[in-house]
């Protein structure tokens, strides 16, 4: 199992920390260093910065939105980016929710799967350096009737087939990432539920493609925080798992609330988003059970976070991507270096 790291969102006043972080993931010899984007900082401009910093760990997109960008120029975008980084660009796609897509983009959120599939058949056909042309629900290319000609990409990508992750959380998704994707980047896992939260839909997907798991990338990502007070420590992101099961979406549209209650959590879950959908932010943290937070994390000390490396393993995890969490940049190098030992202590390496 490799190990990678999640940086998040850029601007929310650790960029130099972050910086430091993902050299020190490089040094280290971490795999992938992944970076987010939202509706604040954008993910190519961060990835170009950490790449042109560092020396061999690849950088990845988790997520380049959807909505924000035409599938032509997210080709371009990933193109220039394996180029500039030598062949070190990994293209994670997801469709963002329906609160960022319609009310920041201003993109309807219809269809998600018809448009998470055609999405990747353009960027795909655009990075072979064909003429681009596509016929499908929505997007036609050449727009018929005008002007519009088939065009090809004008750069020579450093790899014509870029490693493709998608975001998925919900059944029919991620059976799509199965049969259409290289990689699937998913959130809190708990590898007690992976089988049947996740990796039983990706394998369908990947039996209906013709194709087995061999050589696709699951790619969760936990945070991470060493210490012996796991209590303590699962509390640092209560507010974190409340903001995604309570907030992050609407009360019938929030992803992160039915995955919870897929892992059991139905009471619970509904409870969250009550209290933080009236506003109550600190009851919704209060309520996250402390073992989902557990779960869903690598928390405590070396040999506790080894133990759990381990049982992510054994349920089909390929590369673990760590968040280390730390108020200061010391503690988060500190996670950092953590997750190393535990991983050669784990017998992983």
């Amino acid at each position: 199992m490799r190990l990678g790291i999640n940086l998040g969102y850029w601007g929310a006043g650790m960029d130099g920390d972050n910086l430091a972080v993902a050299q020190e993931a490089d040094r280290l010899g971490y795999d992938v260093c992944w970076a987010a984007e939202a509706y604040g900082s954008d993910a190519p401009t961060v990835l170009s910065w950490v790449a042109a910093q560092t020396e061999s760990i690849d950088v990845g997109s988790a997520i380049l939105q959807i909505p924000a960008r035409q599938p032509a120029m997210t080709a371009m975008t990933a193109a220039t980016l394996d180029s500039l980084s030598g062949g070190r660009f990994r293209l994670g796609l997801g469709v963002s929710g329906p609160q960022v897509s319609e009310g920041w983009y201003g993109v309807k959120f219809d269809k998600p799967l018809a448009r998470t599939r055609e999405y990747v058949e353009i960027v795909r056909k655009a990075m072979t350096r064909e003429r681009l042309t596509y016929e499908g629900e929505h997007w036609t290319l050449p727009l018929p009737g005008g002007p519009g000609k088939p065009i090809k990409l004008t750069v020579h990508p450093e790899r014509e087939r870029i490693p493709l992750y998608i975001a998925a959380i919900g059944p029919k998704n991620l059976e799509q990432t199965g049969e259409i994707a290289d990689g699937a980047l998913l959130i809190f896992p708990s590898a007690e539920h992976l089988e049947d939260t996740a990796l039983r839909h990706i394998r369908a997907g990947r039996e209906k493609a013709g194709l087995t798991m061999d050589g696709f990338d699951v790619c969760p990502t936990v945070p991470l925080a060493v210490g012996d007070d796991v209590q303590a420590l699962a509390d640092m992101f209560r507010p974190y798992t409340a903001l995604y099961v309570g907030g992050m979406g609407s009360r019938k549209q929030n992803f992160y609330n039915q995955l919870a209650q897929r892992m059991g959590y139905e009471k619970e879950a509904a409870e969250i988003q009550d209290k933080y959908l009236s506003g109550d932010k600190a009851g919704a943290a209060a309520a996250v059970p402390h073992e989902l937070i557990d779960s869903t994390a690598l928390l405590g000390t070396v040999d506790r976070i080894a133990d759990r490396m381990r049982a992510y393993a054994d349920a089909g995890v390929t590369t673990l991507t760590l968040a280390p969490a730390g108020f200061t940049l010391e503690e988060r190098l500190t996670a950092l270096r953590a997750g190393t030992e535990a991983l050669e202590r784990a017998g992983l390496v």
